[in-house]
């Protein structure tokens, strides 16, 4: 089958769902730089998590760009890749309203495992289609290398030190990972 149908369809779920971040961002109580002071841990959890879903979706065209042909397997990852992205307004609004809650980091958390993790599936059933070029499908296997496996092994540690003693540590190991490993990575080419 070709890929220019589940690109597109791709690329307007990300537009939508980063659109909704946006919309559900908190409203000063008072217009005044206080006002909006006060809810500067809502614009980093947005900031956060547009980025991050930015950075997916800048892979996701890179890798992408080579392939000739998808298969069905590839359809079904990525429209479960879409349902786990989906959540990203639901549980960043979760985090921004009480940024150091747990229970909040830890669920935002779970997503972002879920998601990184269909991605890594995502990548690897990439590396077994139709590519174009062989160079094409170094960049798709490359994106399953250390970095990926650095990438998952900082979003768990984040994840336990958010269970155990530090609240906000999911959201900073997210920041993490994207400002040093995968952004980076997204630039170079």
């Amino acid at each position: 089958m070709n890929k220019e149908r589940l690109v597109a369809f791709t690329d307007a779920v990300l537009a939508i769902i980063m659109t909704i971040l946006v919309l559900e961002l908190e409203k000063p109580e008072h217009i005044s730089w206080q006002g909006f002071w006060n809810l500067r841990m809502n614009f980093l959890a947005y900031t956060i998590s547009f980025f991050w879903l930015g950075t997916m979706w800048v892979n996701m065209h890179r890798s992408w760009d080579g392939v000739k042909q998808i298969n069905n397997k590839l359809v079904w990852i990525s429209i479960l890749l879409l349902f786990f992205a989906s959540f990203f307004p639901y549980v960043t609004i979760i985090v921004a309203s009480d940024f150091y809650n747990p229970v909040g980091q830890a669920v935002y958390g779970i997503i972002v495992l879920l998601v990184t993790l269909t991605n890594v599936w995502m990548y690897d059933e990439l590396s077994k289609v139709s590519i174009h070029h062989d160079k094409d499908r170094e960049i798709i296997i490359n994106h399953n290398d250390k970095v990926m496996a650095l990438d998952v092994a900082i979003k768990v540690v984040g994840l336990i030190l958010t269970l155990t003693f530090l609240p906000s540590a999911m959201m900073w190991s997210v920041f993490i990972t994207a400002l040093f490993l995968i952004v980076p990575r997204s630039i170079k080419d």
